[in-house]
């Protein structure tokens, strides 16, 4: 199934080619849950940086991929052999999809800014940027949004993970407003990046998946078989490639607005929409 999010907390700073993480989206559906709905016992969300770098946890997490860029391994560059299986061509990015999954695409403003797997109580979040031929982008990005995480009051720390260095973090999630809102609690989240032939893949894992390496697996693994469209086409470092809406969901909207201009209406195509889901 295909939903729309529009990005909120848009009045957070952000360190260019960056992004907070899932939990600061506002969901348009109205029938799905929000991340941040999730007890916090069932996150088991360690106390302090070194409970949520423990060497416990890293050892599951090491080895579970070969290396990055190495060969026979992913994410995939569009221009070299890849494994065929199904995915949603999303123009930059061919995301897998099975029927276990949801694939929700997050947008700020009308632009569409990453897209979102959700998997049970756990969500993996996929940007892909322009990147020079030449230099590790994700050194640079990784440092600079462990610096945001810290400045907005939240805990950042690099840890080894199953694609390189990563990052493991407690991000600041807003309470809602009332008399009785506190401070911001604090949200685990994973960032992943993997530097590929002009282009940087970078994604966000959270929810249960962030805190507990048994869940993570699967998100990882639909991490690792994601295919990256850099295109031919100049683009500056650090910007983002264009996520596009799924062909299905083109005509459909298409659609949707020509009946709509008939009743004399223009609805946006980024307030409400129709949900597809894809049938196997």
């Amino acid at each position: 199934m295909f939903r729309r999010r529009r990005q909120a907390g848009e009045h957070r700073p952000r360190p260019e080619g960056t992004t907070v993480p899932g939990p600061d989206d506002e969901e348009l559906a109205d029938d799905e849950l929000a991340d941040d709905e999730l007890a916090d016992d069932e996150l088991a969300e360690p106390g302090d940086d070194d409970a949520a770098d423990a060497p416990s946890e890293d050892d599951d997490y090491v080895g579970r991929h070969a290396v990055a860029g190495a060969a026979g391994s992913g994410p995939w560059d569009s221009g070299e052999p890849y494994p065929q299986r199904q995915r949603v061509d999303l123009g930059s990015l061919l995301i897998p999809v099975d029927a276990e999954q949801e694939v929700q695409l997050n947008v700020a403003g009308e632009q569409i800014v990453a897209a979102s797997v959700t998997l049970g109580a756990s969500t993996l979040q996929v940007q892909a940027f322009a990147a020079p031929k030449t230099g590790d982008l994700w050194e640079d990005i990784r440092a600079e949004l462990a610096q945001e995480i810290r400045n907005l009051g939240g805990q950042a720390q690099e840890a080894a993970g199953p694609f390189g260095t990563e990052l493991r973090a407690r991000v600041p999630v807003e309470p809602d407003s009332g008399p009785d809102s506190g401070q911001a609690d604090l949200q685990s989240a994973r960032y992943i990046g993997v530097d590929g032939p002009r282009w940087l893949l970078r994604a966000t894992i959270s929810g249960q998946a962030a805190t507990h390496p048994e869940l993570a697996g699967p998100l990882e693994d639909l991490f690792a078989d994601v295919v990256v469209v850099r295109g031919d086409h100049p683009a500056p470092p650090r910007d983002l490639l264009e996520i596009q809406l799924p062909p299905e969901m083109r005509e459909a909207i298409e659609q949707e607005m020509a009946e709509a201009e008939e009743r004399g209406e223009y609805p946006s195509p980024f307030e409400r929409g129709p949900e597809i889901t894809e049938t196997r």
